[in-house]
C-alpha cells in the first residue's frame, strides 16, 4: 500500500469513482459527419467501436483542444473535452459547419457520469454490465454501448489516471442511481470517491498534459507532444500546413518535459520559472508530489537547447531554489502496461 494521498492509493491499489460531470460532451451525427470531422481534427479518426485521442488545431498550426473522439458509427461519433470550454468549442464548431450533412448537438448537461480507475475497476463495472469486458472483449481506446445497472450507459475504456479504467456515461437524470448502483457494486473491493486534487497528482506521474496547464492556444503540437497524435499524412485538415511545417523544420523553441524537483516540503504548482545559474529557460505549468513513486513532479516547456540529460536546473519553489531532473518519460509504469491490462 501506498502512504500519503488517500486518494491516489485508492486509485493505484483498488478503484477510484470519480465525477465526470466537468466534462463536455458534443454529439456530431449526419452523412457528412465524419468528413467534417476529418477536416476539423489533426488526427486519424477511430473505426466504429473505438475512441482516439484528438487535438485541434487553428490554421496558425496552434492548439484549439485536446479532444476525445468516439466514434459510434460511421455517421455518429461524440467529442468530450472541458466543460468550461464548451461555449468557445462551440463557437469553433459552429464557424466550421458546413451548410447540411452535418448535425452538432451540446450534450454537457444533457449526460454525465463517472470514472472507474485501478487494477480492480474491471471487476466492479463487471458486476453490473452486460457486456464482455475482458482485455479482448473490450480493448483499451474502445468504446460500447451497454447496460450498467438499470441504465443503458456508452462506455470507453480509457483512464486519465494512467490505470485500468472506464467513463462511463448516462443521462444526467440517471446519474444518482448510478452512483448508488457504483458505490454498492464496489463494497468488499476498495471503492472510494476520490476528486480532481488527487487525479492531479495521479496524471502528474503519468505525465499526462490538460488544457489551461500544458495545451493551451499558446502552444503547438510539437512544443506539446501531441504531435504523436497528429496524422501528418492524411487530407487536408486545420492548421496543416503549419503543422508539417514544424515538423519538417523542427522548430518549436521549446518542449513539454516533466521534472523530478528536490522540494521536501512544497511542490511546484504552475508558473515557477525555471533556471540555469541566472538564466530563465523556461517555466512550470503544473505541479504535484506523485505519491505512488515518491518524487515531487512537475510539468514545464524549456528551451529546446537546455534539454539534455544532467541538466543542472533550479526552480522556485514559495521562492527558494530547488534542484530539479528531466525525467526521460512518465514517473509510474513508463510502458503503460496498467492502462493496457
Amino acid at each position: 500500500m501506498l502512504d500519503g494521498d488517500p486518494g491516489v492509493r485508492v486509485a493505484r491499489d483498488a478503484v477510484a469513482l470519480l465525477d465526470t460531470t466537468a466534462f463536455a460532451r458534443y454529439e456530431v451525427s449526419g452523412p457528412g459527419a465524419r468528413d467534417w470531422l476529418d477536416r476539423l481534427l489533426a488526427c486519424r479518426l477511430p473505426p466504429p467501436g473505438r475512441l482516439r485521442l484528438a487535438p485541434m488545431l487553428s490554421p496558425s498550426g496552434r492548439l484549439t483542444g485536446d479532444l476525445t473522439l468516439w466514434c459510434w458509427r460511421e455517421d455518429l461519433y461524440w467529442l468530450m473535452g472541458s466543460y468550461y470550454l464548451q461555449n468557445w468549442h462551440m463557437r469553433w464548431f459552429a464557424g466550421h459547419l458546413p451548410e447540411s450533412g452535418v448535425a452538432l448537438r451540446n450534450l454537457s448537461d444533457e449526460v454525465t457520469g463517472f470514472s472507474l480507475s485501478g487494477p480492480r475497476a474491471r471487476e466492479v463495472l463487471a458486476s453490473l454490465a452486460d457486456r464482455d469486458l475482458s482485455a479482448g472483449g473490450f480493448p483499451f481506446m474502445a468504446c460500447r454501448e451497454m447496460e450498467v445497472g438499470l441504465h443503458r450507459a456508452r462506455v470507453g475504456r480509457l483512464s486519465v489516471a494512467g490505470e485500468l479504467g472506464y467513463e462511463i456515461n448516462v443521462p444526467t437524470s440517471c446519474q444518482l442511481a448510478l452512483h448508488r448502483a457504483l458505490l454498492a457494486a464496489g463494497r468488499g473491493r476498495g471503492l472510494a470517491q476520490i476528486g480532481y486534487n488527487a487525479l492531479n497528482a495521479l496524471r502528474m506521474e503519468k505525465s499526462f498534459g490538460i488544457w489551461s496547464r500544458e495545451f493551451t492556444w499558446a502552444y503547438t503540437p510539437g512544443m506539446s507532444g501531441l504531435d504523436r497524435f497528429v496524422d501528418f499524412g492524411k487530407r487536408d485538415f486545420i492548421g496543416q500546413e503549419a503543422a508539417l511545417r514544424e515538423r519538417d523544420e523542427g522548430t518549436p523553441r521549446q518542449k513539454l518535459v516533466t521534472l523530478e524537483i528536490g522540494a521536501g516540503d512544497a511542490d511546484a504548482s504552475g508558473f515557477e520559472p525555471v533556471w540555469i545559474g541566472e538564466r530563465r529557460v523556461g517555466f512550470i505549468t503544473s505541479g504535484a508530489y506523485g505519491h505512488a513513486v515518491g518524487k515531487s513532479l512537475a510539468m514545464a516547456y524549456l528551451d529546446r537547447e537546455v534539454i539534455t540529460p544532467g541538466a543542472a536546473l533550479e526552480v522556485h519553489v514559495v521562492g527558494v531554489r530547488r534542484a530539479a531532473r528531466i525525467l526521460p518519460g512518465p514517473s509510474y509504469d513508463p510502458s503503460g502496461g496498467r492502462m493496457r491490462g
